[in-house]
């Protein structure tokens, strides 16, 4: 990592220059323009979004919502509440095995932006800022770290992190496409302060429209992804210790909450880049937070073969069908093919300039150009292997092998030295594409976050 000081008019910005890392070149990506809006036929709430709620129901079906009206809240904590994105009627409560709860269907009216009244008026009181953030929902959208969970009122975070733009793959333009936006990122970050004994720093690409922000550090990140990982940035700028919290939230969020600051009206309408080399005409849409599959990608899918469409990013999204719905962060959509139904002429071993390569194992590597990846891993899960590749793409002062070992042993004095309080699973996912071992680290770091959490809760 180098630190340098970046010169403009009034200001002196911090940059930091990050060499770790690694740009997956895919095709696909969503041109910069005036979104297309898209009405859902149905949104979703899903639980499992808000990691560390235990959900609680406070609607049944049948019952007509609006926008912001609570759905369910923590079973513990019960100022937690996840409200409705849209005004309507919940169509439907989905559980699973053992009664699991797994979505809130809701159905929009003929007036879906209707919203529940709140007092939008901004306070130095802290309490009384908490008090907004828990009743808009909002605050579910907040991550904490360490753990990567929504979280607990009733304390200050001891610095918060907005991160102003997504580096993964085909991630959306988020300062482009709010290019209007800065006097709500500036209202919001006047909102945050009573909210932090430390300070609001929000993370943005060197040349960013976003120079100075009144009460905020702004440092521009210089490097591939995962540059834009707020674990990243607070890695790079203030390390999370043993006992400390730090929040954390995207520009969508911080900008949302500056439109309910300003305007005192609530809105859960969202941006999404919809991308992959199997959509037809990439693009940005505008539609409901949890909006359903088959509205957001309608007759754009190109081909027949088998597609795996995702909620997310190649490397941290989640795999849906055409009958689901946008997950968390609610930003981008992508599209690739699943590659099952392809057979491949010398399999693995293939010179084909058509695929990717991280290392010169392929042709396609000195091919300065997009490619069309499927979902294969290409190969059989094997024993680890300590190769310090890992540590070529985590621009994060942490050695991931001996964390994971560190994970899969549960061993929690380990684990503590190792750095598990700064470090979520989005920010292992280039190690996880990069292993020759194709192991899950993402699913083992998780399991790993979860056991330490368990255990000192």
């Amino acid at each position: 990592m180098h630190i340098k000081f970046k010169s403009h008019i009034h200001i002196m910005a911090k940059l930091i220059s990050l060499k770790k890392g690694l740009d997956i070149n895919i095709s696909g990506s969503a041109p910069v323009g005036t979104p297309a809006n898209v009405c859902p036929a149905t949104c979703a709430v899903v639980p499992d979004d808000f990691k560390g709620i235990v959900p609680k129901m406070d609607v049944k079906e049948g019952d007509t919502v609006l926008v912001g009206t609570p759905l369910f809240h923590d079973k513990q904590f019960y100022d937690i509440k996840v409200v409705s994105p849209v005004a309507g009627t919940v169509k439907a409560i989905v559980r699973g095995e053992r009664r699991k709860l797994e979505r809130i269907l809701i159905e929009p009216s003929q007036t879906p932006d209707e919203c529940i009244n709140l007092d939008a008026k901004c306070s130095s009181d802290p309490v009384k800022a908490q008090r907004l953030l828990l009743d808009s929902g909002i605050w579910a959208m907040i991550r904490q770290r360490p753990y990567g969970i929504v979280p607990r009122p009733g304390g200050l975070a001891r610095d918060i992190f907005i991160t102003a733009f997504d580096s993964a793959p085909l991630a959306p333009d988020h300062e482009a496409m709010l290019a209007d936006s800065l006097p709500m990122i500036e209202s919001a970050v006047k909102f945050l302060q009573p909210l932090t004994s430390g300070h609001i720093y929000i993370g943005v690409r060197p040349g960013s429209r976003i120079e100075a922000v009144k009460g905020a550090e702004v440092i521009a990140f210089e490097g591939p992804h995962p540059a834009g990982n707020a674990g990243v940035q607070i890695c790079n700028v203030k390390p999370v210790n043993k006992g400390e919290q730090v929040w954390t939230l995207d520009l969508p969020t911080a900008v949302r909450l500056g439109g309910l600051v300003t305007t005192g009206k609530l809105s859960y309408d969202t941006i999404v880049a919809v991308t992959g080399c199997k959509i037809k005409q990439p693009k940005y849409i505008k539609t409901k937070i949890g909006a359903d599959m088959a509205s957001v990608v309608a007759g754009n899918i190109d081909g027949d073969e088998h597609i795996r469409l995702i909620a997310g990013n190649v490397l941290t999204g989640i795999p849906v069908g055409i009958d689901h719905f946008l997950r968390y962060p609610y930003s981008q959509v992508t599209a690739i093919p699943e590659g099952d139904d392809r057979t491949d002429f010398l399999g693995w071993a293939s010179l084909s300039t058509e695929k990717m390569s991280v290392n010169h194992s392929f042709p396609g590597h000195f091919l300065k150009r997009p490619f069309c990846p499927d979902a294969r891993i290409n190969g059989g899960r094997r024993a680890m292997i300590m190769s310090g590749v890992y540590e070529k793409v985590l621009p994060m002062d942490i050695m991931p092998e001996y964390l994971i070992k560190a994970c899969l042993a549960k061993n929690l004095d380990r684990m503590e030295q190792l750095g598990i309080y700064e470090i979520i699973p989005e920010d292992i996912a280039l190690c996880e594409y990069v292993d020759p071992s194709k192991l899950e680290l993402q699913k083992i770091l998780q399991d790993g976050i979860d056991y330490i959490y368990n255990e000192l809760s």
